[in-house]
């Protein structure tokens, strides 16, 4: 049988099953939310290796039918989400025990997996924003779960906004559908190559590319279009924040934006469109890795820092994708474009990882001292060491030192940008790795080492379920760095390539 619709089934037949389990079993949220997705991680890891594959609903071929898809990039994907969710969940089981109405916030959690899920596995444009807004109302409500004046604020904030982008994305897959008469996005790229390949773009086509590059961007949080993020991540509940940063601005908002730029649109040598829509990349990257890593060195609240960090990380995902798509778009050699998308791909998992690991550190934190004002929290390696050193090792790893996978990853785009023939652009990037060192610095002065005192006087290490995790993906922050011969070859490399070649994406979906 064909796995891929059980990435999306599993996840939503558990999020109808648990309310109405949990009339009766108040465990239920617990129990079918862990099971469901340490079932789904085992079978993305286990995806790895496997030939690309198609599976048609009801039977229905491509492009007539709904085709769910799975390439090297699908997996690479599939890995992240559901690794990162199941790990999440085993946090909430002690975390989420302050919070009332558990089983709605393990089905809101099970939707936005399945959502994210299904963004990732779909092969058409419309049911890849049916699913983008499956997991969006999810997490809408996911961030304003503890129902506190701050949380509400931000939850409507970032309903408001991602609303907004939903309007761009729907509006650019009319378009597209209105010139191509089509929604199957491998039967899109091949109209359009046939009518405009190599040429100048149809208007309205360049049109609904600004559009998908807005909404996508507003769901990668990249600036300008990131005013929601600095208030959603703080407020929601550790885990969900970890899920945000880790893996639902890279699904719905990256991983989105890659597949819908390079599959459907291309980037044809010598069209100017396709330069166009690099270049704006490029642009929305730089300015995301500035204002991002400028506004994380004066916070103080530790989970706002980062946010803020956040931005500016996924504007190294979004600059090595776009060095690339401007090499092809230019006419540049296929193998610095390879070079380029591979460090955005390294960083994008990477940035999961680490990130995801920083957030949970801050509800763990949190969880032991009530507060997440660095001022108040001096002196934590002494009283809850083993989260002070998944902390110390996530800083490292995000910062660019070696031999953490996050110097790797960020290397490998600034070679690319200085090969691609953008010093200056490089140059931003390698400052502000400095400016990211400086800032986790300081939260490396303020919370970890230093005399104990504050709210770190009556702290206490937690958990074994609260802490399995954070050791768990520190093991994967330091793995990823040393052992990338064993995993990349496997992992991103495929996904690489799944990129590049649109035309393996086209003949596999349509035969």
């Amino acid at each position: 049988m064909n796995p891929v619709p059980l990435y999306v089934a599993i996840p939503l037949g558990a999020a109808f099953l648990i309310p109405v389990l949990g009339m009766w079993w108040k465990k239920s949220g617990e129990a079918l939310a862990t099971l469901s997705t340490l079932l789904l991680a085992v079978m993305a890891i286990l995806a790895v290796g496997t030939p690309a594959m198609v599976h048609h609903m009801g039977g229905w071929t491509a492009p007539l039918g709904i085709a769910l898809v799975s390439d090297g990039l699908t997996v690479l994907l599939l890995i992240t989400i559901n690794v990162i969710a199941f790990l999440c969940t085993v946090f909430s089981l002690k975390y989420m025990t302050a919070y009332t109405g558990l089983p709605k916030y393990y089905s809101l959690f099970m939707l936005m997996v399945a959502g994210m899920n299904g963004v990732v596995v779909s092969g058409d444009l419309f049911n890849l924003f049916v699913f983008l807004e499956i997991a969006s109302v999810a997490s809408y409500a996911l961030v304003a779960f503890g129902v506190e004046a701050d949380e509400l604020e931000a939850g409507f904030k970032y309903m408001i906004l991602g609303s907004v982008a939903s309007v761009m994305i729907l509006f650019a897959v009319g378009t597209v559908y209105a010139v191509t008469g089509t929604l199957n996005m491998a039967d899109a790229a091949r109209e359009i190559s046939t009518r405009f390949g190599g040429a100048e773009m149809n208007p309205a086509l360049l049109l609904a590319a600004a559009f998908f590059l807005m909404g996508f961007g507003l769901k990668a949080a990249l600036v300008p279009f990131h005013a929601w993020l600095p208030d959603a991540h703080p407020s929601a509940p550790a885990p969900i924040s970890a899920m945000l940063s880790g893996v639902v601005i890279k699904s719905l908002g990256v991983y989105a934006m890659c597949r819908v730029m390079f599959h459907v649109f291309g980037f044809a040598s010598s069209s100017p469109s396709s330069v166009i829509i690099a270049n704006a990349m490029i642009t929305l990257s730089v300015l995301s890795i500035v204002v991002g890593g400028l506004m994380a060195i004066g916070q103080w609240d530790f989970k706002r820092l980062l946010a803020y960090s956040s931005i500016g990380q996924i504007g190294y995902v979004t600059l090595g994708l776009g060095v690339g798509a401007r090499v092809l778009a230019t006419g540049g050699t296929r193998s610095l474009a390879a070079l380029a998308i591979l460090g955005g791909l390294f960083h994008l998992i990477n940035h999961a990882a680490f990130k995801s690991l920083l957030f949970l550190s801050s509800g763990a934190i949190q969880h032991a001292t009530g507060t997440r004002d660095m001022k108040m929290l001096s002196g934590l390696g002494k009283r809850m060491p083993i989260t002070a050193a998944t902390t110390n090792l996530a800083a490292l790893s995000i910062s660019g030192v070696p031999p953490f996978s996050g110097f790797w990853s960020k290397l490998i785009i600034i070679v690319a940008t200085i090969k691609a023939g953008h010093p200056a652009v490089a140059a931003v990037a390698i400052a502000m790795a400095f400016v990211t060192l400086a800032y986790y610095v300081k939260v490396q002065r303020e919370i970890i080492f230093g005399p104990v005192r504050g709210r770190a006087e009556s702290a206490k290490e937690v958990s074994a379920a609260m802490y399995v995790p954070l050791i768990i993906l520190a093991i994967v922050c330091v793995g990823f760095g040393l052992l990338y011969p064993v995993w990349g070859s496997r992992i991103l490399e495929p996904a690489r390539d799944a990129v590049l070649n649109s035309a393996e994406y086209v003949k596999l979906v349509l035969g």
